[in-house]
């Protein structure tokens, strides 16, 4: 299933509470972590955090329902977060969120994966990011894996 209506825009500040939202429900969905309030305003409490410190935060948005979120750090070339809501998951909405990048950051985009998610790190891998190390990430205590796509 292709959703052709969506439109990828700017988050607006009203909006934060149902992007952290689709963001703990897609990251729950790796079966990484278990969905908990906790968790939710965590999450909550660092998108203006992190929007703050030069986050480029945008939606897909579906006639009025958030389908996705992606964060990037525009002067950093760095993917920092992309996270479809599961109803959404297998509908091609993660490749035209990566298209998108790819405008904004259409030489080099470099972005970590949590080792464990599998899912997430070959599917950067089959759309065209090259693996280049492994480093651990304290704040979250995970592994993580570093990839990179350059323009060829």
């Amino acid at each position: 299933m292709v959703i052709p209506a969506v439109a990828i825009r700017p988050a607006r500040e009203s909006e934060y509470d149902e992007i952290a939202r689709i963001w703990m429900e897609s990251w729950v969905s790796t079966g990484l972590d278990t969905a908990s309030d906790a968790l939710l305003a965590n999450l909550r409490a660092r998108i203006p955090q992190e929007v703050e410190k030069g986050w480029s935060l945008s939606v897909a948005d579906d006639g009025g329902s958030i389908a996705a979120m992606l964060a990037l750090h525009l002067p950093k070339m760095y993917l920092d977060q992309l996270f479809v809501a599961p109803r959404y998951q297998g509908c091609s909405l993660g490749r035209r969120l990566l298209a998108f990048t790819r405008t904004q950051l259409p030489d080099e985009i470099w972005l970590r994966c949590v080792r464990e998610n599998e899912k997430a790190w070959r599917w950067y891998e089959r759309e065209g990011f090259v693996f280049e190390r492994e480093a651990p990430e304290p704040a979250i205590e995970r592994m993580m894996k570093y990839y990179r796509w350059k323009r060829k």
